[in-house]
């Protein structure tokens, strides 16, 4: 598909009802938006396949959707730190924020470096692109041991009394997805997250007490990464 016929089709789908209903029931508010649901975008996506050119001259259109696809055809390690930092400052919502950051960010060679420099920034949905990128890296990467992601607990730490809420659950959802990596970052999540529980602010209580919960049920899924070190059986972890 030609760009414009990408744009002729994202028109065809265009439904103002859906741009309602996604600002009302799930907070995604945007500009220029032409009201077409993620699930509808991954079909065009996958017709497509990937396309760095098509993608920058998509995102370029400004129009809300075209942006949305720019992040599932553009190829994650062409990504340049240049265009993470042009890209992050659109951000309008979380939709588009993880999108990017699921899709392209965490699986970047600048992936670490910017979760770093985002985590201090001030603009709610840049700083959720630090915790989403890092939520995501937790389950992308496979191989790195548990010394990449200790130190991330102190970040986490520090935004955990952040009470804007796409800040607060990106910070939860990092927590809980460090914590589901292995069994020795479950319990160190774990504990991180009673330290937490510990800060008078209610979006910690609530970031400490939801990952808690979370991290203790039975039953949880938990990876074993870096596999060649965690190949104990769900099961015997439980029962340690």
């Amino acid at each position: 598909m030609t760009y414009n016929e990408i744009i002729d089709c994202l028109y065809d789908l265009q439904d103002k009802d859906k741009v309602v209903f996604k600002a009302k029931k799930l907070g995604i508010i945007s500009n220029n938006s032409l009201g077409i649901y993620h699930k509808d975008l991954k079909v065009i996506a996958k017709e497509i396949g990937t396309d760095n050119q098509l993608a920058l001259q998509l995102f370029d259109s400004g129009i809300y959707e075209a942006r949305l696809l720019c992040s599932k055809l553009f190829k994650p390690k062409d990504v340049t730190e240049a265009l993470m930092e042009k890209w992050v400052k659109t951000f309008e919502n979380w939709e588009i924020c993880d999108s990017f950051c699921m899709g392209l960010f965490s699986k970047s060679d600048f992936a670490i470096a910017k979760i770093l420099e985002w985590s201090e920034r001030e603009s709610e949905f840049e700083k959720r692109a630090a915790f989403a990128t890092l939520a995501s890296y937790c389950m992308a990467d496979k191989t790195s041991d548990n010394g990449l992601f200790e130190p991330f607990f102190s970040v986490i730490k520090r935004e955990s009394n952040d009470d804007r809420i796409y800040v607060k659950k990106a910070v939860n959802w990092t927590l809980r997805n460090i914590g589901k990596r292995n069994v020795d970052l479950n319990r160190r999540a774990i504990e991180v997250a009673h330290e937490i529980l510990e800060f008078e602010s209610k979006s910690a209580q609530w970031i400490a007490k939801n990952a808690i919960t979370e991290l203790q049920k039975e039953g949880i899924r938990m990876s074993d990464y870096p596999r060649a070190i965690y190949r104990i059986p769900i099961a015997k972890i439980h029962e340690a």
